[in-house]
């Protein structure tokens, strides 16, 4: 990589045009990646393109004045110093407050690289227009939110959150708790089972940590290949076969763990205690995000674990 400071005014002004096209496409991959669910955030956007793509054919103006046709190729990654932004494909699902941030931590970048670079430039023509770009640059930096602040009118903001949020629920609490409830009542049987039928807390870990690692596994499968979030919006299927495969094995694990303590009955009490905690929690998230009161979310969890734990003590005590 080249250090900044051994870039000519040639190089420097080419790394600009460099900047200023990667910035413009990345601003409109955002107003495409936003405008079916935040069409006025993605109408921020495409201005903001529209702008780097003028700064960018003033730099080529300039450079063709003082240095001819030909535009030596130097990116970001040739550069020391310069941040690496993700590329649009590896953010998705778009979240429209992450997005917003990294536009004003571009445009705050490309403000202290004109900086630099005016520091460096002899020429009263290259040392206007880098001015006058440091200038745009800084209004920039809160253009997002300062035009947000104009065009998004409440109905907008409440949109965008409610799609924002709809987002969430379908690729990360819903998944998550679907793991979550499959992980702490459908091992209860097979765990419990094992512990009355051998009062023998390592066996029931083992049987414990077996039940709660295949569940993960299967769960995660079964999750990333019923969908591929095309049509439903639900994300990638991996992403959400993680969460699932994760929060099932979480939800086994709770109550195997307690098994690791030699007493019989000490770690068949703290089981039981931590199988009650579980189903609460899942009681509370169903209540929060899936818009189900608290009372009917709890009553139906542990009506349905209650069951799932009985029928483990009576084939465990067979």
């Amino acid at each position: 990589m080249r250090r900044f400071d051994d870039l000519d005014q040639r190089e420097v002004l080419a790394l600009a045009i460099s900047l200023e096209e990667e910035h413009s496409r990345i601003y409109a991959d955002y107003a495409a990646g936003l405008s079916a669910d935040y069409p006025a955030s993605a109408k921020i956007f495409s201005e903001l393109g529209n702008e780097e793509n003028e700064h960018r054919r003033s730099l080529i103006e300039l450079f063709q004045r003082k240095f001819g046709e030909h535009i030596p190729l130097i990116r970001r990654h040739d550069v020391s110093g310069l941040v690496r932004h993700d590329p649009i494909w590896m953010i998705r699902p778009l979240g429209i407050e992450k997005v917003r941030r990294q536009a004003e931590e571009i445009e705050e970048e490309t403000r202290k690289f004109y900086e630099a670079a005016l520091k460096r430039a002899s020429d009263a023509e290259i040392r206007k227009l880098i001015g006058d770009l440091i200038v745009a640059e800084s209004q920039h930096i809160g253009v997002a939110q300062h035009i947000a602040d104009i065009e998004l009118t409440n109905e907008a903001r409440v949109n965008e959150a409610q799609t924002s949020r709809r987002s969430f629920i379908l690729q990360y609490v819903q998944p998550g708790l679907t793991g979550l409830i499959d992980g702490s009542i459908s091992t209860l049987a097979p765990i419990f089972a094992a512990a009355f039928a051998t009062h023998n807390t390592w066996q029931t870990f083992l049987v414990g940590i077996a039940a709660s690692v295949g569940a993960g596994i299967s769960m995660a499968f079964a999750e990333a290949l019923s969908d591929d979030g095309q049509i439903s919006g639900r994300g990638s299927p991996w992403l959400r076969g993680s969460v699932t495969g994760v929060m099932t094995a979480i939800g086994g694990l709770g109550h195997t763990l307690p098994y690791l303590i030699p007493d019989f009955r000490t770690a068949t009490t703290v089981a039981i205690v931590v199988v009650f905690a579980e189903l609460w929690i899942i009681a509370g998230i169903r209540s929060k995000f899936m818009d189900t009161k608290f009372w009917r979310a709890a009553l139906e969890v542990v009506v349905g674990g209650l069951i799932v734990f009985a029928v483990g003590i009576l084939i465990g005590n067979a």
